[in-house]
């Protein structure tokens, strides 16, 4: 039977939805035979100056709705945003079963009821588990990262393994069995064989191994003896669990008071319960005790700009618990994500005008990301037969490839990808061409609202650079006789006190469009507006070099006496 399966023309499509020369948003699709395996569903935050109301950027799930009989499951290999943030929004477009570890479930779970998506099942991923999904064999695999309970995976075809990394480090000394990494599956992966390796970019650019650059234990242990008597502020991502235990730990063998702040943080403390050690009830207390202690350690936690515009808040005085004294201490201990510069900054300099002392620990510190030779111990251990590189610019992908081709992998047998490139693989052999798919980013606004990419994002433009122009008027129902107006409005153009020159010019093009249209028989309300707009933009473009967004009003009144 088995020598049956190889002689069959098993194809194999390997392509990024996202993920790649970019920093989030990450999703990769491998598919086997036409069975479709959807690797992490990241979202990305927008740049900041071109933001114009965009929350987040989500991948294109077109090809996924598409061929959404042949998914047979999303694996999520652990809770970070980048990698299952833009999870409801694909779960609103497809139905498929979610693979998960036990605490990312509890995680994934909360997000799909906030977002009032039901219907989902999700199949927990167990320490060291191989499954049987879509009627393949899946190995998954415990690595070290910055959230509990992160895995790796492998995939079995008739022609070896592909095999996804993960965000892994090599660190042996963990703060607990949650954080251990197991890579001896590697071997396995290596003995019967591994046809493709996908491996993380982002940390492809540094030397030696992230370990133990990785923690912020020895920093934060000296700012809490520096400052023994002091009240401590650290600002943290709450998805930085890693870090967040760091920090309790260091707060625990200072004998430290501790104040969980915000009520996302004391619920993710609740669940870290579950798979670590407790925190001693002795030395947590509540918000409104802040102000009476001397020694108390404040973390306080948050996503993006919500995170900084709090602690801007908290600088400033603005919330109810907490007033600041100029002998506070104020820790950075987040790494500066794109598109959130401006609020980083703008916490920064409320901080200092303060004149509260800050300290940037994140600096010092690298991200739980793959160094070179993480990235060299797992192709040592696998010897894959090619090599994937993404996750990350495009910098860090040719980084990745370049030390792959230190291990001696082929150049030509090393991959570097674009969003929507496809690589196809027959009977475990690459082939000639790429297949590309036309993508086309989703950009949501709020928490509902889709697709701004095309005129809402263009009006928004408008309004931001060139303003608005509102030119009302009413008519006789029956008569199309003037009897209102016209009333010129504009906002984010001229003052229009300096310019009647304008609204005068504007008023009587809108008079003389009506009346022509009345007198010719030719008038319907639609097209009369039509006319407006154009020949008033025209005008006003003359006038001003300007493009504002035109608004013809034209009401039609009846006399109900």
């Amino acid at each position: 039977m088995a020598n049956e399966l190889l002689k069959q023309d098993e194809v194999v499509r390997l392509f990024a939805l996202g993920g790649l020369d970019e920093d989030g948003k990450n999703m990769f699709v491998i598919e086997i035979d036409g069975d479709i395996y959807i690797c992490e569903s990241g979202l990305k935050f927008p740049d900041y100056n071109g933001a114009l109301g965009v929350e987040c950027i989500v991948p294109d799930f077109t090809y996924l709705k598409e061929h959404e009989d042949k998914i047979k499951g999303i694996l999520i290999t652990h809770g970070h945003d980048d990698v299952m943030g833009a999870l409801p929004y694909l779960l609103k477009e497809i139905k498929a079963d979610v693979y998960v570890s036990p605490f990312t479930a509890g995680i994934v779970s909360d997000l799909l009821k906030k977002n009032h998506i039901t219907g989902t099942r999700l199949k927990m991923v167990r320490h060291k588990e191989t499954k049987r999904i879509g009627g393949r064999q899946v190995v998954f695999f415990p690595i070290t990262h910055s959230y509990p309970q992160t895995y790796g995976f492998g995939i079995r075809t008739n022609h070896g393994y592909i095999v996804y990394s993960g965000e892994f480090i090599a660190d042996y000394d963990d703060i607990s069995e949650a954080y251990q990494g197991d890579y001896s599956v590697g071997s396995k992966f290596r003995s019967e064989g591994v046809m493709a390796l996908l491996q993380d970019s982002k940390g492809a650019e540094y030397p030696l191994h992230t370990s133990p650059g990785h923690r912020v234990t020895p920093h934060f242990d000296k700012v809490l003896s520096d400052y023994e008597n002091r009240r401590v502020f650290v600002e943290i991502y709450t998805q930085s669990v890693y870090r967040i235990q760091e920090i309790i730990q260091c707060c625990i063998d200072h004998k430290r008071k501790i104040c969980f702040y915000t009520k996302e943080l004391q619920n993710l403390v609740a669940g870290l319960e579950s798979i670590t050690s407790e925190v001693p009830m002795d030395l947590v207390v509540s918000a409104d005790q802040i102000d009476s202690l001397e020694n108390v350690c404040v973390i306080i936690s948050g996503q993006g700009r919500a995170l900084f515009q709090l602690m801007s808040n908290i600088a400033n005085n603005e919330v109810d618990e907490i007033n600041i004294r100029e002998s506070d201490v104020f820790v950075v201990a987040t790494p500066l994500v794109p598109g959130v510069e401006k609020d980083f900054r703008n916490m920064e300099n409320d901080i200092y005008k303060r004149e509260g002392t800050i300290i940037k620990i994140d600096r010092n510190v690298k991200g739980m990301h793959p160094s070179k030779e993480d990235l060299k111990m797992m192709i040592y251990m696998c010897r894959p037969k090619y090599y994937i590189p993404i996750k990350g610019q495009y910098r860090m992908l040719c980084a990745n490839a370049m030390l792959a081709e230190e291990m001696s992998i082929p150049p030509e047998q090393i991959l570097l990808l674009d969003n929507g490139e496809i690589v196809t693989f027959i009977n475990g052999e690459l082939q000639p061409g790429r297949e590309t798919l036309e993508l086309h980013e989703a950009q949501i606004d709020g928490s509902a609202d889709w697709d701004l990419a095309g005129v809402v994002l263009k009006d928004r433009e408008i309004l931001s650079t060139d303003g608005v122009m509102i030119l009302a008027i009413g008519l006789d129902f029956k008569t199309k006789k003037i009897i209102n107006g016209p009333d010129v409005q504009t906002r984010g153009l001229v003052y229009v006190r300096d310019a009647e020159y304008l609204t005068k010019e504007v008023s009587r093009m809108m008079e003389e469009t009506i009346k022509e249209m009345v007198d010719a028989g030719k008038y319907e309300n639609m097209e009369c507006r039509t006319q407006i707009r154009d020949k008033v933009s025209r005008y006003v473009f003359k006038q001003t070099a300007k493009r504002p967004m035109v608004l013809p009003v034209i009401l039609e009144l009846s006399d109900k006496s």
